[in-house]
Parts: structure tokens; sequence; C-alpha cells
């Protein structure tokens, strides 16, 4: 439920407000029923994985679900951090099992496509956070892009054209939150 407990404290004043009302919509008639993409690597670095965790838990908070890889680094993450939010959490994991699951997944859908589940969380998603960056992450920006979703990037190594990069996680989640009321 959002606000997280101690959470919003360093957000800007328009992020917590967007925050607030996308909540609010989630808990209503016309709530978004199709999760956010959180990509990033799996071996994502401290900063990138608290960056993470921070954009699992509100959005989960908010009421979104979400969708990642479902393995670790920056899928963990923001798997643990919307799992303590109390979110939903979809992980669309590369091999034909869920032995590689991460321990904060509501749902693991061992896809047996490798890196072509890339493919999957781009189109499942409504928009794409990524945070941090590497190949994986940009084939899935990059579909994203190409199939009209919005993407949002902190911590990218390389920009693509179409991609809102944000300088800080109040700016990020702002953006985000801002996109999901339109």
């Amino acid at each position: 439920m959002w606000p997280p407990a101690n959470g919003s404290a360093m957000l800007p004043e328009t992020t917590v407000e967007a925050l607030t009302l996308l909540a609010a919509r989630q808990r209503g008639p016309r709530r978004h029923a199709q999760p956010v993409g959180v990509i990033g690597p799996g071996d994502g670095g401290v900063r990138e994985c608290q960056a993470a965790y921070a954009v699992g838990r509100h959005l989960a908070a908010a009421g979104m679900a979400i969708v990642c890889g479902g393995r670790g680094g920056v899928m963990a993450a923001a798997s643990r951090g919307a799992h303590d939010a109390g979110g939903i959490v979809i992980g669309l994991l590369p091999e034909d099992d869920d032995r590689h699951a991460n321990e904060w997944l509501s749902v693991a859908v061992p896809t047996g496509m490798g890196e072509m589940r890339n493919a999957l969380i781009a189109r499942s998603s409504r928009c794409l956070v990524a945070v941090g960056g590497g190949m994986g992450t940009l084939s899935e920006m990059a579909l994203g892009l190409k199939w009209g979703k919005p993407v949002y990037v902190l911590h990218g190594d390389i920009a693509l054209p179409g991609a809102v990069p944000a300088a800080d996680l109040g700016e990020l989640l702002g953006a985000v939150a801002a996109c999901l009321l339109d």
C-alpha cells in the first residue's frame, strides 16, 4: 500500500503525488492489469541493485505488478523490493525449469527460450524500467521501443533513441508514474 513505510521521504513531492494517484487508480476499475517490466543485468552492482529494489518496492506499493527475467542481480533486487511491498512479481526464466529462479517471485515461468525470453518481457510490459545496462538489457529496451513501449533508464551505459534517461530515482519513478497515469 502506498506510501511504503520509510520509503517516500527522499522522493520529490511531485513523484510522491504521482505515485499516490497511481495507487488510487490501481484500487479502482481503471487499474492496469498489465505489469511494468523491470530490466537490468543479472550481475548488477550495489548502485543498480539498490535502485532496482526501490523501483520494485515503490511500484508494488502503488499496486503495479512487475515482470522481469526472474534471476539474480537487478532482477532479484526488483523482485525483492516488490515482494517486500506485498506486490506481484512475475519472472520469465530462460531455462526449462525454475531451479535458478530468485526466491522473491510470485510466479516463475520457465520459458525454455534462453535469451529470446527478453522479447516476452518487452512485449508483456506496459512500460519498461531499465536499471543498469548490458546486452540483454539493451535488447529488451530496443524491442520495447520498437513496439512503442515507453522505456525509462537509470544508470544506463548506452543511450538508445527514444529511451528516457533519468538523473536519479525520484525522477525515474515520477516519469514512470506519470506514464501510467496517462
